[in-house]
């Protein structure tokens, strides 16, 4: 069995193959002062949670856009489950050119993602991460990745409301029942969730201009359920993505 970690800036994706199927998956907070040892016992809960066992991993993929993390996951790795893990990063095979202008630039998560939409969904396609980070990752029809777009994720919007102003509240990310609110609350909730969807709008259109070939669009990432449900560009929401990604680049590497 495969064990994939998607170690992003707010969440860790932990997802187990079994050959292609992935077994199971969680979704959990990302602890940037985690130790191997609190890494590897939560992992290890988590396997006996699923009826499985720590000697039943017979390969282990990291990718991790959180770099204090990365030897403390390589640590968990080696010390509970005996395996030097594959870490995404400059000399790993994708069998993906990158094209940005300095390819070591390009965080681990938007390569994979890029990887598992063209292998999956083909190409040219667009993907957009509803991450910390709001990501569109271009692919070409060839399987190339072009480059991108970066922009402010929605859970940092919302933040930013609530620490820069003196009166509004924190609030949940949801969809109002209309765009105009009629509450302090409804008003930053239309704000953020047609805005959002405005954004993705947006730049997906420009983005599909620039590249021709009417790319495929694909949405993943924690809120991009929420968001994406409602976008007219976006034809397929697929929040496991990045494990799909994770084996196929282990597949590659073997």
């Amino acid at each position: 069995m495969l064990l994939a970690l998607d170690v992003g800036n707010t969440n860790t994706v932990v997802g187990i193959f079994e050959g292609k199927e992935l077994r199971v998956h969680w979704r959990l907070s990302t602890r940037r002062d985690g130790t191997g040892d609190e890494y590897g016992m939560l992992i290890r809960n988590l396997l006996d949670l699923a009826g499985l066992e720590l000697d039943q991993i017979s390969a282990l993929i990291i990718a991790s856009v959180v770099p204090p993390l990365q030897s403390s996951l390589e640590e968990m790795a080696q010390r509970y489950f005996r395996i030097v893990p594959l870490v995404v990063g400059p000399g790993i095979k994708t069998g993906m050119p990158i094209l940005y202008d300095s390819p070591r630039e390009v965080g681990a998560d938007r390569i994979v993602n890029a990887v598992a939409a063209f292998e999956t969904y083909g190409g040219p396609a667009i993907v957009v991460d509803f991450g910390t980070a709001t990501t569109f990752d271009a692919v070409s029809a060839k399987g190339e990745y072009l480059g991108g777009v970066i922009a402010p994720g929605i859970g940092i919007a919302a933040e930013a409301l609530f620490e820069r102003t003196a009166k509004l509240p924190r609030i949940d990310i949801a969809r109002p029942n209309t765009v105009v609110g009629k509450t302090t609350v409804a008003s930053m909730q239309s704000g953020l969730f047609f805005g959002y969807l405005g954004l993705v709008e947006g730049i997906v259109t420009r983005m599909r201009e620039e590249m021709g070939g009417d790319p495929i669009v694909i949405g993943t990432g924690g809120l991009a359920h929420l968001i994406l449900a409602e976008s007219s560009s976006v034809k397929h929401v697929d929040p496991l993505l990045t494990l799909t990604g994770l084996r196929i680049i282990y597949e590659r590497n073997l």
